[in-house]
């Protein structure tokens, strides 16, 4: 079973208006597009209902449209989402979740990250995002983490040797962020290891995460650049829990872990 999400009703609302704008005041997608800062594919997304139109360019198409104000009275109804759309009914069951085993290759995990972390990492998404919607994901990323307060649910980390050399913004935030890690890890309820690069071939295939519910079902969820799925498969999650287990078994141990990675903060 997965699971998927249709786009909210006032993006397609907002954007057909756009469009009827446009089209009335005989301004061209492309004019538009070069007006408000951006490429003419997504105001053709933005148009067709798929992505969330940004404030800037409300204002922009309706002073270039001349709606008077009437495509910028739509934007209490577009207020930026606190989560990525693929990414909500994933994160739903993350609040429910009594374990968390996770895999992640290539960044900290969002519940463990630094605040400056998830800032360089949001702010750098690609297409960008804008400064409103940046603001709002950092935030709810951050009130996410009280999760790891409550000490009767379980969470393990497995995380890649290139997440925990490769800064993605300064040494200094880098190495701040490993310090938070050996932080973390020094919580009962929280397991963190890493997975060396000799080790890494089991888990080429990317970010891996296992939830149990408080029923004690089991959800696996996979993300990558373009799509992401969660499901409640049997035959899917058992596929996931035992790539779990795997590089779990051929990943340091956590006192190893918490060695390697205060060298690695050491060198910083």
């Amino acid at each position: 079973m997965t699971y998927t999400r249709p786009r909210p009703m006032a993006w397609q609302y907002c954007g057909e208006q756009i469009k009827l704008w446009r089209n009335l005041a005989g301004v061209s997608r492309e004019t538009l597009a070069k007006e408000a800062g951006y490429g003419s594919e997504t105001i053709a997304s933005v148009e067709q209902g798929r992505r969330r139109p940004a404030i800037h360019l409300l204002q922009i198409a309706d002073q270039l449209c001349g709606a008077k104000g009437l495509l910028r009275a739509a934007e209490k109804y577009l207020e930026p989402e606190p989560l990525p759309e693929r990414s909500q009914d994933y994160l739903q069951y993350e609040a429910e979740a009594i374990a968390i085993s996770s895999y992640q290759p290539m960044i900290i995990p969002g519940l463990l990250q630094t605040e400056e972390y998830t800032q360089a990492q949001i702010s750098n998404w690609w297409p960008p995002l804008d400064d409103q919607t940046v603001e709002v994901r950092v935030a709810n990323r951050m009130k996410r983490q009280a999760l790891l307060d409550k000490q009767t649910r379980v969470f393990n980390y497995v995380i890649g040797e290139p997440a925990l050399r490769h800064p993605i913004a300064s040494k200094e935030q880098h190495q701040r962020q490993l310090h938070h890690l050996l932080a973390m890890g020094k919580r009962r309820n929280v397991t963190i290891q890493a997975l060396r690069f000799d080790s890494a071939p089991v888990g080429i295939g990317g970010s891996l995460i296992l939830l149990e519910t408080p029923e004690h079902k089991h959800l696996a969820y996979e993300e990558g650049q373009l799509t992401s799925a969660l499901t409640a498969d049997p035959d899917m999650v058992s596929q996931a829990a035992q790539k779990l287990a795997r590089i779990a078994q051929l990943a340091m141990s956590p006192n190893e872990s918490a060695i390697f990675i205060k060298e690695l903060a050491d060198t910083q």
